[in-house]
């Protein structure tokens, strides 16, 4: 049966179809249509990068009055300069829309994610939201890159406040922050960076939350080595692959707490590696962190608290420790609920992402009374339709699984599905008017690396698209209106996929919906898999799914992002062709060329070059249709106006996500504004594990 299945479809799938045989198929492509202009878009004031930040000591430092008071002269934290680093992280005043600001106040978030636990490492969501953001620092930092001019970016410093290249380019020293500490007060040092590196990152078994910390994604045979407590060495096997700079960003290098998290791993314990990933559910209060905040309290399904970090590292000029905002709330609710209470000012900030509720949130806004300011940035969210190309094993597929797959893998079958989705309906479905465009997939139009001219686009023709399939030998053959797999292969029943789709949020499941029933006109019969947040990303990382809608991610918004992820350029870079563990990537013809064109593209340090090798990318990629557009849109930010300190047309997604752009440790709200909101005034976080914050 297996080998009758595999001879059909060898035969009548035809793999690897050439660029020069693509161009004998009927269906004519062009250009995508030009979008509609969109006056609503706020308009991005760029900076110089070296105008953001520093790292130096100041003479004074201070915090807030109600710190010194309880806490420092009573003997229960030590001295502000000994909680600091040598040179903190210094914000510029000159860059901060509204300057140096004051203490006080909480900023309200409601989220539609619920928390796992907080060992970010292992994987464990902590609700999504910017809770994470809250929590973690990483190496390098890019989300505030947005408001710098694309010839001056490169990664900001972070927890590496400096490095140097080699002269041959092949070794990259970088220096931590020293005398750093963690937020109960053990310093941070080189043994964190190890600790993720060696046994998260490395360690197979491992998945650290990202998705995109794997070994490959920071280049194949790149190694990490220790110098000193603060100093460790990338060695890598290209020269000057200065792209990896921006893997070391957020989500995919942003390390634990290794006196904490060590003791659990399965390395150093007899815990296997789901005891590990489960040891601080979030009921576990307190976790150290190196972000601005750390949680303090809990409520199922209602609500967690995070309270000022003591040790945290970065001041404003004038050496006021920072955050600027004494707690953050994030209630647990719903992310259609999270736009509703932010609009009406129970909730302070939202990522206004999902299209259906665009209207009537402008309609709020325009109110002079309104709480809320809203700003639209370019079109930078996108949806795609990805099929799951692995033909060797991942996820375990079965007979039918596995026949998907191969069908995901002719060029034939994909051209069909294209063709058969009204893009214009399928945005039109979301919202009218403006805001959606025609998207075929790859860069998004919103980054500087789109053309237009080297995008490929499939148009409606919902009866070509029939013939397709018929070419590709399926066949309705019981009358029921679906094709049937032919006769031994998944014993010639419907040809049935499987879509995965994010119960969480509504656009996703919209989409979802929408694309049952185009593909029920074309004569697919797809069921869909719905999951909530958590269980979806298991299915998804675990290859068991058919086809999946996602929204995309930092690779196609910035292109500089997470760039490895553009491409299968090893076994877990892809979000939709992986290898089963021990086996590498069963590449298609055009996957390669694709591969190749990343790995050139990170190595190069010739900015026109660059240009053109996504020029040829986006060509390959949308011609082969390496996974399928959906739409495109704009997201809007929406903040509370008593909010201080946030950039001019700070776009809710490009390199990260607007909680990170914005630079929430540095927002304020002035004294005569602040609301009573905080639930643990002048209290800070306690010991790691204990309940709730210290009074």
């Amino acid at each position: 049966m297996q080998h009758k299945r595999k001879i059909f479809l060898s035969a009548c799938l035809g793999f690897g179809v050439s660029l020069i045989a693509m161009n004998a198929h009927a269906f004519q492509t062009s250009a995508p249509p030009e979008p509609a202009k969109f006056p609503a878009e706020g308009k991005i004031k760029y900076v110089e990068r070296d105008s953001i930040l520093e790292f130096k000591a100041l003479p004074n430092y201070s915090e807030p009055d109600w710190v010194s008071e309880k806490f420092e002269k009573t003997g229960k934290l030590p001295p502000l300069k000994e909680r600091l680093p040598e040179e903190p992280l210094v914000y510029k005043t000159g860059n901060m829309p509204d300057g140096i600001g004051v203490y006080g106040d909480t900023l309200r978030h409601v989220i539609g994610g619920r928390p796992e636990g907080w060992n970010y490492m292992a994987g464990q969501t902590q609700g999504w939201g910017g809770i994470d953001i809250a929590l973690s620092e990483c190496l390098t930092r890019t989300a505030p890159l947005f408001q710098v001019d694309a010839k001056d970016t490169q990664p900001l410093p972070n927890l590496a406040k400096s490095w140097e290249w080699s002269q041959d380019g092949h070794k990259l020293t970088m220096h931590l922050v020293k005398g750093a500490k963690w937020s109960d007060g053990v310093p941070f040092t080189s043994e964190d960076i190890m600790f993720y590196w060696e046994d998260g990152v490395v360690d197979p078994n491992v998945s650290p939350l990202g998705g995109g910390a794997s070994p490959e994604a920071f280049g194949e045979g790149t190694t990490l080595t220790k110098i000193d407590d603060y100093t460790v060495e990338w060695t890598f096997k290209s020269a000057f692959p200065k792209q990896y700079l921006y893997t070391m960003a957020y989500p995919n290098f942003c390390p634990g707490p290794a006196h904490i998290l060590k003791p659990q791993h399965p390395k150093y314990s007899k815990n296997t590696y789901n005891q590990f990933k489960n040891a601080f559910p979030p009921e576990y209060m307190n976790m150290p962190v190196m972000g601005a905040w750390a949680p303090v309290e809990y409520r199922p399904d209602d609500l967690i608290v995070l309270r000022r970090n003591p040790c945290y590292w970065k001041v404003d000029e004038k050496g006021h420790q920072l955050p600027y905002l004494d707690e953050i709330h994030y209630k647990l609710s719903t992310w259609a609920d999270r736009d509703v209470q932010a609009v009406a000012g129970s909730g302070d900030f939202s990522n206004l992402e999902q299209p259906e509720n665009f209207v009537a949130s402008l309609k709020r806004a325009a109110d002079e009374k309104a709480p809320a300011r809203l700003a639209f940035g370019p079109r930078l969210i996108g949806y795609n339709l990805q099929m799951n190309f692995s033909g060797n094993g991942w996820g375990a597929p079965d007979e039918r699984e596995q026949a998907i797959r191969e069908l995901n893998r002719n060029q034939d079958f994909r051209e069909a599905v294209t063709s058969a989705i009204d893009r214009k309906a399928v945005g039109d479905s979301l919202v009218k008017g403006p805001f959606t465009a025609i998207y075929p997939g790859g860069i998004s139009s919103g980054t500087s690396f789109y053309d237009r001219n080297s995008t490929v686009y499939y148009p409606y023709d919902l009866e070509g698209a029939k013939a397709a399939l018929a070419k590709v030998g399926l066949k309705d053959t019981d009358g029921d209106g679906f094709v049937n797999f032919p006769a031994g292969t998944a014993g010639g029943k419907n040809v049935e996929i499987v879509l995965l789709v994010n119960n969480t949020y509504t656009t996703d499941k919209s989409l979802a919906e929408g694309l049952v029933g185009q593909m029920a006109k074309l004569g697919l019969r797809v069921v869909l898999n719905s999951l909530d947040g958590n269980q979806r990303d298991d299915a998804h990382y675990g290859g068991r799914f058919d086809w999946l809608v996602r929204r995309n991610t930092t690779e196609l918004a910035s292109v500089v992002q997470n760039t490895e992820q553009l491409a299968p350029v090893g076994p877990r870079t892809s979000w939709n062709h992986r290898a089963p563990e021990g086996k590498q990537v069963d590449l298609m013809p055009f996957e390669k060329e694709m591969v190749d064109l990343v790995n050139r593209f990170i190595a190069s340090q010739d900015n026109a070059e660059r240009a053109e090798l996504m020029k040829q990318y986006q060509r390959i990629y949308t011609q082969n249709l390496y996974t399928i557009g959906l739409t495109e849109y704009p997201g809007a930010l929406i903040i509370n106006k008593r909010f201080s300190n946030v950039p001019q047309g700070t776009p809710i997604f490009m390199f990260n996500w607007a909680e990170d752009s914005i630079m929430r440790e540095r927002v304020w709200v002035a004294a005569d504004k602040q609301g009573k909101y905080e639930l643990f005034p002048q209290q800070l976080p306690g010991k790691p594990g204990d309940k709730g914050p210290i009074d």
